[in-house]
């Protein structure tokens, strides 16, 4: 069995089946159980998911059914081998029993982190390959297909982040494997998605400016520049102004954006664009 959450929230049976809950109450309860597989999600953070500050009186009783009706779909839909227990109740509240390989935000994360490894040991064509079975798996706006309450809103927003982290690994391996103009349509697609993130701008900058096209590639800065100025009253990274200054010299190289990883940069002015699931 599968649990996707990265896209409308479904359950994929064994033999193929797919199955999206129609009830947004339980599709959250079971959400958020699947964000911590095999530890206790007590009652309490349930409750502050499904109503947030202002839980009914009868809330307790209310989330008791809930779980019931998980349960019964489970058997009802034939979603499970027969005897397999999935929720469990455990004081002070329920645990949902399954691998990690059974549920989409766990292998994403994994890949992510794998990708991360392979890249710092110089495997940059083994990173892109993780990094994109690792992407492949968003299928659209994590849990799409109901409203996230308070709980689920910090995981989704710890996914979008993660997200774009795996995609500067995918640009920092194209970009070491010499595969500059290959990255620009992609670098183009997100700098539309995430605006603010300087980073992207800087290696479309640098892209454009190893693959020949210099006018281009000032452009672009100017373009990053009157964003940032317009949205932020911002002037751009020193890094942005260090690859301008290469390009304006008079013996300009073919120089790509210089690789600072995700986890160095501390820069206030990185900004992330709203999550527009593109």
């Amino acid at each position: 069995m599968r649990f996707n959450l990265i896209g409308p929230f479904e359950i994929v049976a064994d033999d193929g089946r797919i199955y999206r809950p129609g009830t947004p109450k339980v599709c959250q309860t079971l959400a958020l159980l699947l964000t911590r597989p095999n530890e206790i999600v007590t009652a309490d953070a349930l409750i502050q998911e499904l109503w947030g500050e202002n839980p009914p009186r009868s809330a307790v009783t209310t989330l008791q059914t809930y779980v019931y009706h998980a349960r019964r779909m489970f058997v009802n839909e034939s979603l499970v081998p027969a005897g397999r227990s999935l929720i469990v109740t455990s004081a002070p509240g329920y645990s949902i029993q399954v691998e990690d390989s059974e549920i989409d935000i766990r292998i994403f994360e994994r890949l992510v982190s794998q990708s991360r490894l392979e890249l710092s040991d110089d495997d940059a064509l083994g990173a892109l390959r993780t990094v994109r079975e690792a992407l492949d798996l968003w299928r659209g706006p994590a849990l799409s297909n109901f409203p996230a309450g308070d709980m689920l809103t910090g995981h989704i927003v710890h996914l979008e982040e993660l997200r774009i982290r795996a995609y500067e690994i995918r640009i920092e391996c194209e970009e070491r494997l010499g595969w500059h103009r290959e990255s620009i349509p992609e670098l183009r697609k997100l700098i539309n998605d995430y605006p603010l993130n300087e980073w992207f701008h800087g290696q479309l900058i640098g892209a454009l400016g190893a693959a020949g096209r210099r006018a281009e590639a000032l452009q672009a800065y100017q373009n990053v520049r009157r964003l940032l100025a317009d949205e932020l009253g911002l002037e751009p990274s020193s890094e942005l102004k260090q690859l301008q200054a290469r390009l304006l010299s008079p013996l300009p190289q073919k120089q790509a954006a210089p690789r600072v990883p995700a986890q160095d940069r501390a820069d206030p002015r990185e900004q992330v664009a709203t999550w527009t699931g593109a």
